[in-house]
Formats: structure tokens, sequence, C-alpha cells
């Protein structure tokens, strides 16, 4: 194994022509180490071509391609491509071995001992969820689920520390294709590893990535995390394949701290109401965010501070967000409390807010 873990992979000016035809058109582009990565555009965009200049299956005309700042093609291309998984819609079982012949195969060539693949295809058939007693049967007697569990288990085979995905759930249907889904979000999980996943299904790529690549015409658009492509989409292109003007449809995928606002300016330790007071009257505000020792204390507003008899009567209890939280969750308790105001805490201090009309005006 060439490596132990990714750091990152990174595409400099990368091209790849057919003729007259320019497939990849000078993309810049870094993978960082653990995330997974989705390449999503149009048929023709260049990202399945971009994608297998990674690992040398197709060999760009200009540029180069680093994986942990060295050049792919200081590389053995036989070491490299045993290094890294790779996954295919077609999946590419060989029909006459069995499901363990299939996953070990490497595993043989690499000189493991019989018992060492039994061993290795028995953990993997676990990890993708089919029953040990698959190991015997041949691919025509498994489903196309099956099949692409199987072409996944034989790509983790030597525990590559990268993984390359060319649309592997594109030929399934529908309903199997987001069980097959969910299920991979558990491997995810499970494995750690860097993944490059290539899709034309932009609700399969804010399901399974970190980040989203979007490409056209072998062109990188934009690279960003869901929320920025829904937020602030780079052009039309972007914003129709991401459904922008319907950014409620992608509300799940946002987090409390993609929308919280800086909380600095609405926080403020005092002991007494008389200072809380001429601080909001010369902050101009409506509303504060008390701290004792940096940590939460609650929160207050001018109609409750000026009804009371003190700072501790005038205190309101407030909803507290971790930055990780579903954002639709977070709204969603904030309405049934019928609040205005949440506070994001870490580590008992205040982090940001989240302002119900704010949030909602900017998904709007």
């Amino acid at each position: 194994m060439l490596f132990n873990r990714i750091e990152n992979v990174e595409l400099r000016d990368v091209t790849k022509r057919y003729g007259d035809f320019t497939a990849v058109d000078h993309v810049n582009l870094e993978i960082i180490g653990g995330e997974l990565l989705i390449l999503i555009g149009p048929s023709g965009s260049g990202k399945t071509t971009l994608l297998r200049t990674i690992n040398r299956l197709i060999e760009p005309d200009e540029g180069e391609v680093f994986i942990n700042g060295r050049n792919v093609r200081e590389f053995d291309v036989v070491k490299l491509r045993r290094s890294i998984g790779y996954v295919i819609q077609q999946i590419g079982l060989f029909p006459h071995m069995t499901v363990r012949d299939n996953i070990g195969l490497l595993l043989k060539l690499e000189g493991w001992s019989e018992e060492e693949i039994d061993k290795r295809v028995k953990e993997l058939l676990h990890l993708v969820a089919l029953p040990e007693d698959f190991a015997t049967r041949y691919p025509h007697q498994l489903s196309g689920g099956q099949q692409q569990r199987v072409g996944l288990a034989r790509a983790l085979a030597l525990n590559p520390p990268l993984l390359l995905m060319d649309e592997p759930f594109g030929a399934l249907d529908p309903i199997l294709r987001k069980q097959l889904q969910e299920e991979f979000l558990r491997i995810k999980e499970v494995l750690g590893r860097t993944i490059v996943f290539v899709t034309h299904d932009i609700e399969e790529a804010f399901k399974l990535g970190d980040r989203i690549a979007i490409m056209r015409d072998g062109k990188l658009v934009q690279v960003g995390y869901p929320d920025e492509l829904v937020l602030n989409p780079a052009d039309d292109f972007v914003a129709k394949l991401v459904n922008a003007d319907k950014k409620f449809k992608h509300l799940d995928t946002l987090k409390v701290k993609d929308l919280m606002v800086d909380v600095e300016k609405y926080t403020v330790e005092v002991q007494r109401k008389d200072e809380l007071l001429q601080w909001m009257k010369d902050k101009n505000l409506e509303f504060a965010v008390i701290v004792e020792k940096g940590a939460l204390k609650g929160v207050t507003d001018l109609k409750s501070l000026l009804k009371s008899q003190d700072l501790e009567e005038a205190l309101i209890e407030p909803l507290v967000f971790s930055p990780d939280d579903s954002l639709a969750s977070a709204l969603a308790e904030m309405k049934r409390r019928n609040a205005f105001l949440g506070v994001v805490v870490e580590r008992e201090k205040p982090v940001g807010i989240l302002l119900a009309n704010e949030v909602l005006l900017k998904l709007l």
C-alpha cells in the first residue's frame, strides 16, 4: 500500500482533450483528507474523466495530480491503482467467479493466504450488510443491489485510504438506490476514508457529500459545502442545479452554524438592571445575551427589563442549540416555543445566535 492515509489530493491545471473536444479544461481542485467530495454535472461535463486522472486510468494532456504532495506519475501505476479503491456503475464482477473470489482477487494477487482471504471476505460481507453464506454464490445469483455491495466490498479489500466511486448507484431503481445510500452513509462513518464520488443526481450529492464540486463543459464552476451552493450559487447554472429558488427543499442539509449570526455585539457581563439598560440604549439593541465569566447566564429584552424589579427577574431562559444541530430541528423547536431567538453555545460559551426572522428571510 503506497499510502497509510490521505492528507490531500490535488489536481493542478488538469486538462484532457480528445481531438478537438476538451473533456476537462484546466481544472484546479483540492480534495481534503477524510472528506467525501462529490463531482456532479450533466453528461459530458468531464466529471468521470477527471475522476479517472486520479488513479491514472486516464492520463491528462496537461496538468498534474498529486496525492499527499507527490505526483501520481512518480508511482508504479499498478501499485497506485491497488492503493486506491475503485467502484463503478457497471460493477464489473467476474461472472465465473464466486463472491468470495471476486472480493478476494486483489488479496490473492498480493500474496494473502487462503485463510487470510476467507477472514477478510467475511469482514467485508459484514461491513456491506451481506450474509456470510453469500461468499459461495455467483454474481448471476445476486440482485443488482447485492452485486453493487459486492463491488464495494471488493474495492475495500485492501483497505485503501482513498476510494473513487463513479455513479455506483446510478443503475438501480429509486427505492433500492435510497436504501444503498443509507447503507453507504453508515459505511462511510465506519471507514473514515477519503472518497471522491461522481453522480448526476443532486439529491444524492446533498445526502452523501461533505463538499460538492460542480462541473460544466469540462470546467469547474463552483466548489462548496451544500449550504454555500444553496445560499450563494456562483451563477444561474448552479442555482438551477441545486434548486436555489427552492431553498427550503434543502433545509435539512443545513446546520445551525450555517445561518447563525455573530453574538459578540449582543453579549455583555453586567450585574445590575440600570447598567444593562444603559448599555442596550447606547448600543441601540432590543435584546441582550448575558454572560457570567464567559458562560451563558440568560437573555433578556427591553420589554422584560423595563417590567422587572432587577436583572435576575428580567432574565429569560433561552433556547440553546449546538453549532452542529440541524437547522430544521432548531427552527421547529423555536416555532413550538414561540421563540424569536436561540443562543448557540459551545463549551457553555455563546458562539452565535439564531434569529428566526433572519433565517427565514435568507431561505425565502
